[in-house]
């Protein structure tokens, strides 16, 4: 725990009520395959490792992945985004459903393909992923399912989240949309960004970049401390965000909030494997937290710790309620 911050009793009355608070997640629907194996030679045809395949596995990945974080910690959760009219879609929608997952607001688009993330794992390691995607913008039929899907559920919902993968989903209409929805029924939006323009997220509750993309956002390289502190101001008081939380690897997170106080934490990971699907531990398990009553500064060190878990598991994998009480 980081002192001063949050008691252990507290943690454990917050997430006691992990289970009466719902999340929406809005974003890049995606599958992400993990194909297994061993390296034992290099091929004769090219200067690659051979991997020779022991299994394959599919899991939920990109915006179902932040999903899957907050169903894993026992919340009740809601998603919507799109998916194609092929197999890995057909998996994807029946994935949700046998988690109990309302697929409504999963939009259907037969000319685009489901995003795939194929990664070859050898040994522990990432040996070449590559992506099955159309990053072309979402047709406005789509995009009006989503908000209807929006207006629909927004009276039992704690937060939303908006994941970005920037895959074309989100346009600036789209999130103007979200965020007078949001603004007016007193939810707390959350924004995991990709696009490197903040302004498309003006306005917003809090954002939670990681230390590249806030360089990007900002323009200029952030060395140390001090340049994240001076950068972090700048952005919460450029675009009106209520709180940035700057997720910076082995150097914890860095919370900026806009009354002036900034609280940074350090990292609690003991190893780390892989950060795969880190971030979206962070922002599934921070927008939960603050649906079921936590502060920013409260909800900012349980997604700290939940990430700490993260990135000690080897690919895309959740962090479970139980595993996050051990470790407080």
């Amino acid at each position: 725990m980081v002192k001063g911050i949050i008691s252990r009793k507290r943690a454990l009355e917050i997430i006691s009520r992990f289970h009466d608070s719902k999340v929406l997640v809005v974003g890049d629907i995606m599958v992400d395959q993990f194909i297994w194996g061993k390296v034992s030679r290099i091929s004769p045809e090219a200067p690659v490792p051979v991997v020779k395949v022991t299994s394959e596995s599919l899991l939920l990945g990109g915006c179902a992945n932040v999903l899957n974080n907050v169903f894993s910690m026992g919340g009740k959760v809601a998603v919507s985004g799109i998916v194609g009219s092929d197999n890995m879609g057909r998996w994807l929608t029946g994935k949700l459903k046998e988690m109990g997952i309302d697929t409504a607001g999963v939009i259907v688009e037969h000319e685009r393909p489901t995003i795939v993330k194929t990664r070859v794992i050898a040994h522990s390691q990432q040996v070449v992923r590559f992506d099955r995607e159309d990053k072309s913008p979402v047709a406005r039929d789509s995009l009006r399912g989503i908000m209807e899907y929006i207006e629909s559920t927004k009276d039992d919902l704690g937060a939303v989240i908006i994941s970005d993968y920037n895959k074309g989903v989100f346009s600036e209409e789209l999130i103007r949309g979200i965020r007078e929805i949001t603004s007016q029924s007193g939810i707390v939006l959350c924004v995991d960004p990709k696009q490197s323009d903040f302004s498309l997220y003006r306005g917003c509750d809090l954002l939670t970049p990681n230390h590249q993309e806030t360089e990007r956002a900002l323009g200029v390289e952030l060395e140390n401390s001090d340049a994240i502190t001076k950068g972090g101001k700048t952005l919460i008081r450029e675009f009106g965000f209520k709180g940035l939380l700057i997720t910076r690897g082995e150097e914890g997170m860095s919370l900026f909030e806009n009354n002036g106080e900034i609280t940074h934490i350090p990292t609690v990971a003991r190893e780390v494997f892989d950060v795969t699907g880190a971030g979206d531990t962070v922002i599934g398990v921070f927008a939960l937290c603050v649906a079921a009553g936590a502060t920013f500064k409260e909800a900012s060190v349980l997604a700290n710790h939940a990430a700490g878990i993260a990135v000690g598991k080897v690919g895309t994998a959740p962090v479970y309620q139980d595993e996050l009480k051990r470790a407080l």
